[in-house]
């Protein structure tokens, strides 16, 4: 309802309206727009922040939300050197709220260690689909190339997602590992 909430409102949709038109470039190409015309937005937003908080009195509900996201804005600018960092945490968030919605089936999985199993094998799904693989090709690939020792124990990093469809779109076999 506060000016100043609609001025960061408007200083924040003008980075998204920078990001949505750098979607799908190479991590390098979002870096550098981000450095030339992102970095400048976020640095005159952090020094609005810094001269309202000056102005206002700490105990104010505005306060406190500038003193969060000053406390935060490390994490918050992330984005602005690293072109392959998302500007925020919404696809991730979304990947996992299928998790949340079945948490309550967790709870069957019988012991802290099947919790956990439970939790590994249900990031590896979600990895496999933000990394466009279709989950079951995927898992029933890795349980195999696990079982037969065709991949050992000290080079499992090779059946992340991203590396294993990696290897086999280099393989020629990109089509099958492409989600439905």
């Amino acid at each position: 309802k506060s000016e100043v909430a609609r001025d960061v409102i408007a200083r924040i949709g003008a980075v998204y309206a920078i990001e949505e038109r750098i979607r799908g470039t190479a991590a390098e190409t979002r870096r550098r727009v981000r450095q030339a015309e992102s970095r400048p937005l976020m640095e005159a937003l952090k020094a609005r922040l810094l001269e309202v908080r000056g102005e206002i009195s700490g105990q104010s509900s505005l306060a406190k939300a500038i003193n969060y996201t000053l406390g935060h804005w490390d994490g918050l600018v992330a984005f602005l050197d690293d072109g392959r960092i998302d500007v925020d945490t919404n696809t991730v968030e979304r990947s996992m709220r299928p998790i949340g919605l079945g948490r309550k089936n967790a709870l069957f999985a019988g012991s802290a260690a099947g919790g956990r199993d439970w939790a590994i094998l249900a990031s590896l799904i979600q990895s496999a689909r933000l990394n466009g693989v279709d989950p079951f090709t995927y898992v029933a690939d890795v349980l195999e190339r696990m079982v037969s020792g065709a991949v050992k124990a000290n080079a499992l990093d090779r059946l992340l997602p991203w590396t294993w469809k990696a290897e086999r779109d280099s393989a020629g076999d990109g089509e099958e590992s492409q989600a439905a």
